[in-house]
């Protein structure tokens, strides 16, 4: 069981996907999409609705179930992540405590400033290639190894609220 429940939205317009400069918590310093943790009681498409109005003040809308990501981490705390790429979204993008929003040519997303993982999971997410379920392993933040697995979430029951 992870400890930790969390949910990513990668808003697509126009070639452009939205990103942020994560601010504060996991992650503080990095580049990466809206999202957060999952509060008890609501279902990780409630998560990422929320979390992504949080942080930059949209509503994402028509959003897809992306993939499911396994982080694993010999000596530190377990994160399954969820991810839905959206194709709208109500509202305009602003800068909240939490995160400093901006857009960015897909082909020039900045992975150097991202998680080591993303570069792995993410080109082949946003070119429409399904990703259904993808396992990372870590030790110390160093990955050392992943692989995509074929098969569909185990945690379907979160993301339909069953």
């Amino acid at each position: 069981m992870p400890e930790f429940i969390g949910t990513l939205v990668f808003i697509v317009r126009e070639g452009q996907v939205l990103l942020i400069h994560k601010k504060t918590g996991h992650g503080a310093g990095k580049i990466n999409a809206p999202g957060g943790k999952l509060r008890r009681g609501e279902t990780v498409l409630q998560c990422a609705v929320r979390e992504t109005n949080e942080e930059v003040g949209v509503t994402p809308s028509h959003l897809k179930f992306g993939c499911e990501l396994r982080f694993v981490e010999k000596s530190g705390p377990q994160w399954l992540g969820f991810v839905f790429v959206a194709s709208g979204f109500f509202g305009e993008p602003s800068e909240s405590d939490e995160a400093k929003p901006f857009w960015v040519d897909i082909e020039e997303i900045p992975f150097i400033q991202m998680w080591q993982a993303d570069a792995i999971w993410l080109p082949s997410l946003l070119g429409g290639t399904a990703v259904p379920v993808a396992n990372f392993l870590f030790e110390n933040g160093q990955l050392l190894a992943h692989e995509f697995v074929n098969t569909p979430p185990i945690w379907q029951d979160l993301y339909l609220g069953e």
